[in-house]
């Protein structure tokens, strides 16, 4: 077998590379590395072949057929110093490269990236999308990558080019300052800046960034509740709206119970609308508490007499309209009343002293 393989070698014809494989490389078997000058080298599209002399890259083929003579070799003849086209074999390394687009490969945060923004402070991001790269300089991608390995598979850069990537995205992020909840309007134009930013990164390797995308920017759950609660207080901002909203979910609901009858539709309708009046109030009146009804109500938001009162620091006699004591500084005491009989209640007191109520 050993000297089969010995004449097989001194007689190699054609060089090529059709094995169907989803390796990057393919590091031609020659025996003893030996080729015979003026055999067939045949590079397919999306292939480049590799010529390589005591480990040291010599010569590269695009796609095209060649017949190996000293014309075509030029720098592996000027390296063995070849003076003449003779038809006695010469060893070199020889690796066909796959040129073609590597496409759909994935990348994402292992962890989630901090980034702050200008509504909801610090948060924590997520991201994942893919990328598509090819060998666009096989004797740099020799040099700087493959080294002596016999095969390569995009797998083996996968780690790298992960947290490049993460990184570039992340200072990316930083430097846009888009708010949160706009990322998804600027995916495109993110994905854009992140490959001009990252693509040197690749041509250092050999190698060129063909595609990126951004497919999401994910954030929390609680800053999504968050969203979520501003959108329906934004939602419910209309309190016209809300009260026909209300009617209708009162009605629809007195529907589906038909125990509760009129009876349950007019409670839900009452309902629906004492709601939306109470809102409308507050909102019309949002420096005023809402007064309750009945005779607590009206005892409990007796208005505070005329009269003029001392100041609880200094004794110094406040007029009605002093808010501030004009010799002191100290807040104007408010007066307090009994929710039960209405009579004024002292500022220390825990119990109404015309009917004990405790306050």
């Amino acid at each position: 077998m050993g000297l089969f393989s010995f004449i097989k070698g001194q007689f190699i014809e054609v060089i090529e590379w059709n094995e169907n494989t989803d390796s990057l490389v393919y590091h031609f078997p020659a025996y003893d590395h030996a080729i015979k000058m003026g055999a067939q080298l045949t590079v397919r599209e999306g292939q480049a072949a590799v010529f390589l002399n005591e480990g040291v890259v010599a010569d590269v083929f695009g796609p095209g057929r060649y017949e190996l003579h000293t014309q075509n070799l030029p720098v592996l003849t000027a390296l063995k110093s070849w003076k003449y086209d003779f038809n006695s074999p010469f060893k070199a390394d020889v690796y066909f490269m796959n040129t073609t687009i590597q496409t759909d490969q994935k990348w994402g945060t292992t962890n989630p990236v901090m980034m702050r923004d200008k509504e909801f402070g610090v948060v924590r991001a997520r991201g994942f999308g893919n990328y598509s790269f090819k060998i666009k300089d096989p004797a740099l991608f020799m040099r700087e990558i493959l080294g002596a390995q016999q095969s390569f598979h995009p797998e083996q850069l996968g780690g790298f080019f992960k947290t490049m990537i993460v990184s570039g995205i992340s200072d990316l992020l930083a430097e846009s300052a888009i708010p949160v909840i706009d990322l998804a309007m600027h995916y495109d134009e993110l994905s854009a800046r992140a490959a001009a930013k990252i693509g040197p990164n690749f041509e250092a390797m050999g190698l060129a960034l063909a595609g990126f995308v951004i497919e999401n920017i994910s954030l929390p759950e609680e800053v999504e509740r968050m969203i979520d609660r501003k959108s329906s207080m934004q939602i419910a901002g209309n309190l016209d709206q809300y009260m026909k909203y209300q009617t209708a979910e009162s009605i629809r609901e007195a529907a589906n119970n038909p125990g509760g009858g009129l009876a349950g539709a007019g409670a839900g309708l009452g309902a629906g609308m004492a709601m939306g009046q109470m809102i409308q109030g507050m909102m019309n009146n949002p420096g005023q508490p809402s007064q309750p009804s009945g005779d607590a109500g009206e005892t409990a938001t007796k208005k505070e007499p005329a009269g003029d009162v001392s100041c609880s620091q200094c004794g110094h006699l406040l007029k009605p309209e002093d808010k501030f004591c004009g010799e002191c500084g100290a807040a104007r005491p408010q007066r307090r009343f009994c929710q039960e009989c209405g009579d004024q209640l002292a500022a220390e007191a825990k119990f109404c002293s015309s009917c004990g109520t405790k306050v």
